[in-house]
């Protein structure tokens, strides 16, 4: 029998080729920041990342990244059943947009947001002048070498930027392509028939979108928000401007860079302390999703089958 035509190399190769980029470019970074945060000792870190400082900028980003996420989830399904159902004008404009927050550098899309809700912008100053007011809860546990009794505190802001508002929106802005790109060619590849005969049954829309669409839809609309809540995770371009480096609206990402800046607190190990808590943060979020993800596709299966 003679040998399939093969179009690239075979395992040998491919699969080295693999590993080599793999390790030079993922696995070599993230152990050499382990090797790094150990040189602090067990004691050391667990100082480092359980501080004050720390927990509230974690507390504060992994509230930030969750809203963000969860209304990329509401608004990217929206754009998507738009994208993937209907045809209109400008439909292939507005898709190419929606990727704009892929190459555009996110320390441009910081200035731009900060611009625009500004209290002096278009946005920020009309809402200003309408006496928008909205409440944000903020951790203020830790303080003075001990925790309060009341740790969560909530606070009323009346502007967008240099707040915790606008912190969620950039979130937002650079979460939502992952969303859409997610959901929409499973929306594309959705049969109608289904939907079809459930409304000849007298089911209503709501009920169709329920029993029907959402179940297809589940599995992806959970990659698109751990990928989204991820990424905010990661965020630091386009929020550092719109944060306006406060206290009340410092992500974690601000804390590894003051650590790591002239006269501030800390060192090059503490800052990659809280770098390997962020990853292990994002790795367990991925690994939640996913295993929710597989549930939901065995649950799919079953009703399917059944």
């Amino acid at each position: 029998m003679s040998r399939r035509a093969r179009v690239l190399p075979g395992l040998s190769l491919s699969l080295g080729v693999t590993v080599l980029y793999l390790s030079l470019v993922v696995l070599l970074p993230l152990s050499a920041l382990f090797l790094k945060t150990a040189e602090l000792g067990w004691e050391r870190f667990f100082g480092v990342i359980t501080s004050g400082w720390v927990t509230a900028a974690v507390r504060f980003t992994l509230g930030a990244s969750l809203v963000a996420a969860l209304l990329n989830v509401v608004v990217g399904l929206l754009i998507a059943w738009v994208l993937g159902r209907y045809t209109f004008p400008f439909a292939r404009v507005i898709d190419a947009v929606i990727d704009l927050p892929f190459a555009l550098p996110t320390a441009v899309a910081g200035i731009a947001l900060s611009t625009l809700y500004a209290e002096s912008g278009l946005l920020g100053g009309w809402l200003s002048g309408l006496g928008f007011r909205y409440p944000w809860p903020s951790w203020r546990g830790f303080a003075h070498g001990g925790w309060r009794e009341s740790p969560i505190e909530w606070t009323v802001y009346d502007r967008i930027s240099l707040a915790p508002l606008g912190v969620v929106i950039a979130m937002a802005f650079v979460g939502l392509p992952f969303v859409v790109r997610t959901v929409q060619p499973v929306i594309e590849d959705l049969s109608r028939d289904v939907e079809e005969a459930a409304a000849t049954l007298g089911a209503g829309r709501f009920q169709i979108f329920r029993a029907v669409v959402l179940p297809e839809l589940a599995p992806a609309l959970l990659t698109g928000f751990a990928l989204a809540l991820a990424r905010g995770l990661g965020e630091y371009g386009s929020v550092i401007f719109i944060s306006g480096n406060r206290p009340d609206t410092e992500i974690a990402s601000q804390v590894i860079i003051k650590m790591i800046e002239v006269n501030e607190t800390g060192t090059y190990a503490d800052a990659t302390a809280v770098a390997v808590l962020l990853l292990a943060a994002s790795f367990a979020l991925l690994l939640a999703i996913n295993l929710l993800q597989r549930a939901a596709a065995r649950v799919h299966a079953g009703r399917a089958a059944g």
